[in-house]
């Protein structure tokens, strides 16, 4: 694996200056960007690996050993079925307990095509917010919700500041891994699932405990093994089905008419949050003062943890502070302890296919 300092202007994922491979690492001061092509693995599969990399380098740094019995160690035993992928035999038969109407999702119009086309607006950059967690759960608590629909809640009602009124309805989305209930807890593979939540403009301005029963409640239904299985399966009759196609011109116009991300029956949202959840990492906590994922697009939100403190990483196409102003407004609101990092320039490597041998 190749590490290199960063450069103004970085290697492609794939390419031969990092030896073909689709990840590498670049640093600069006490900054470390691990670029990785969302091909390999998704957040949760990926964090295990970068904190076992941040371990190490504490180590050699350092010369410490910080006790992190949760972290993976150089010469650990593979955990059970962690590299085994899944198939149709994991998935379940029933019939799913719950389908969503698909709705029109609301977009930042203006923004987008901005972020997208307008070389004067475009400015792709990332907020990392710093939240105490303390202060977090007891706001989760008094609402009846949880980590994941609390974050729901906040972004959909900033957008209901900034979307026309004639969009009555707004839609988060999110990336769940129904691994667990696949009988695969500890696979690294992506075969994600996706859930929506529909907020009436009304009930965002209402009772916010009333809100936050109805977003966790709808997130539950379809993180239900019989529907998040359902989307899944989905996904591998779309491969198999590629698979049929001949010739790999085929193959990209199959794909590009049928993928549940881009294709004739895609679903969107009005905005993207993903949580990869509490992970422990021990004392070498201490030597880190943040960490954020980055990707693609605009009001697209990562949510990480680390020991008492939550992040949240905000991706914007273009420059502005409307919604940080918003954000951090909310969190007064909810007397959550808060402060904000960046902004800082987005930097994601495009890819290239790698080499034959």
């Amino acid at each position: 694996m190749v590490v290199i300092p960063t450069e103004e202007k970085l290697p492609k994922l794939g390419s031969s200056r990092i030896n073909d491979h689709l990840l590498f690492v670049d640093c600069e001061g006490k900054d470390i960007f691990f670029n990785i092509s969302h091909a390999m693995c998704g957040g949760r599969g990926f964090l295990p690996w970068l904190m076992t990399n941040v371990y190490q380098y504490v180590v050699e740094r350092y010369r410490v050993h910080p006790n992190a019995p949760g972290l993976r160690k150089v010469g650990s035993a593979l955990l059970p079925g962690e590299t085994e992928e899944p198939s149709m035999d994991n998935l379940t038969s029933d019939e799913p307990i719950y389908r969503r109407k698909s709705v029109k999702a609301p977009i930042l119009a203006w923004d987008y095509l901005n972020g997208l086309v307008n070389p004067l607006k475009r400015k792709p950059n990332y907020l990392v917010f710093e939240l105490d967690q303390e202060g977090l759960m007891r706001a989760v608590r008094e609402l009846d919700s949880s980590v994941i629909s609390f974050f729901f809640m906040i972004f959909a009602r900033i957008l209901d500041q900034v979307l026309p009124e004639k969009n009555r309805t707004i839609v988060g989305e999110a990336a769940h891994n129904p691994r667990e209930s696949m009988g695969l807890p500890h696979s690294h593979s992506d075969f994600l699932s996706h859930v929506y939540v529909d907020f009436d403009r009304d009930r965002l301005r209402g009772d916010l405990t009333r809100l936050g029963t109805m977003t966790r409640g709808q997130i539950i239904l379809q993180t239900d093994p019989t529907v998040s299985h359902e989307e899944v399966r989905r996904l591998f009759t779309l491969y198999e089905e590629i698979d049929q196609q001949h010739g790999l011109r085929n193959k990209r116009k199959y794909m590009a008419k049928h993928s549940l991300s881009t294709g004739k029956d895609v679903q969107h949202g009005s905005f993207i949050l993903n949580y990869t959840g509490q992970m422990d990492w021990g004392e070498v906590a201490d030597y880190v003062d943040f960490y954020a994922f980055i990707i693609e697009g605009h009001y697209t939100i990562e949510i990480t943890a680390l020991a008492d403190r939550v992040f949240v990483g905000l991706m914007q196409l273009v420059r502005t502070d409307r919604y940080e102003n918003a954000f951090m407004a909310e969190m007064e609101r909810f007397g959550i302890p808060c402060k904000v990092h960046g902004p800082y320039p987005k930097r994601l490597m495009k890819h290239e296919l790698p080499h034959s041998t």
